[in-house]
């Protein structure tokens, strides 16, 4: 923690349903790759803090699960992290899609952010991605009219654009305090963790639909060699079933090849360093709904 005269925090919570951006205008943010981004819902499962220190503010970033109607005890914890982290923030960031009704889950948090006394933004995404410039006004419009948000903005992640008045925003509702990170930092996330998002996000892409949200990823060996050179990682990817396991090896093992030769690449790029990647697959019954493995692969509550 650092502090000097006249810094400034902000702690602001990222929520929505799933695919609506969350995870790419907090990449947008920090200007770093840190959460994983796929077209699937549910990419993201745990709470992810991103930092980005701008002269005397900090803002740190709490991405969250796409919020949704949970089918399993992960669905659960994942649903109650939304919900733990609109209690933690300074401010709710409210990210939405420039056309759409709202899901029920959505308007379940809406209901609870217009209940709470923490300050609300609606932060419409993909602006880029608007049919014809009147349409943002209309979804303006119709986000006011929930009476939940105090500000209504438009912004793509993709194009990078509408940011600096995003955070120009949230400067005005810092607090005079300490800095809670070191001013070069952009997550508390350590390296283990982001390589096993790292290799889940190629789960989500290569993988048939139904498949990843049933797989899970744990770094069992991280190791610098002496000489700097080269990292050593092992990962096994966890499957509920004996038939999935199958289909993340694939025909004479291609796809996991394909799964791990993309994850070594991007593990390269984040960790500036050459890379062994060595990926197992194994099997754990239903995984989803059993405390001891939700708990062993990180989904504490």
């Amino acid at each position: 923690m650092t502090s000097s005269t006249g810094t400034k925090s902000l702690f602001a919570a990222i929520v929505g349903r799933p695919n609506v951006g969350k995870s790419s205008l907090l990449n947008a943010l920090i200007g770093e790759k840190l959460a994983i981004v796929t077209s699937k819902p549910q990419t993201t499962r745990t709470r992810i803090t991103g930092v980005l220190t701008r002269g005397q503010t900090q803002f740190v970033f709490l991405d969250t699960p796409g919020i949704h109607q949970p089918r399993t005890k992960l669905g659960k914890r994942m649903v109650k992290t939304v919900e733990e982290t609109v209690d933690d923030g300074d401010v709710t960031l409210m990210v939405f899609e420039p056309y759409g009704e709202l899901t029920e889950a959505e308007a379940d948090l809406v209901r609870e952010i217009r209940a709470s006394r923490t300050p609300a933004f609606a932060v419409i995404n993909k602006t880029d991605c608007l049919k014809k410039d009147a349409d943002l006004q209309t979804r303006v419009q119709f986000l006011e009219a929930l009476g939940a948000f105090q500000k209504i903005l438009g912004v793509s992640a993709a194009k990078r654009e509408g940011l600096d008045a995003l955070l120009d925003l949230l400067e005005g509702c810092a607090a005079p305090g300490p800095h809670y990170f070191p001013d070069d930092a952009y997550t508390d996330l350590p390296e283990k963790a982001i390589v096993a998002e790292l290799v889940r996000e190629k789960l989500l892409l290569y993988l048939r639909d139904e498949l990843p949200h049933g797989t899970a990823v744990s770094v069992e060996r991280f190791h610098e060699r002496e000489d700097g050179g080269l990292i050593d990682i092992e990962v096994t990817i966890f499957c509920e079933k004996k038939s999935h396991k199958g289909m993340v090896i694939g025909k004479g093992g291609a796809m996991l090849k394909k799964i791990a030769s993309a994850a070594r690449a991007d593990c390269e790029d984040f960790l500036g360093q050459r890379v062994n990647l060595q990926c197992w697959v194994k099997v754990k019954d239903d995984w989803r709904d059993n405390d001891f493995y939700l708990n062993n692969f990180g989904f504490r509550q």
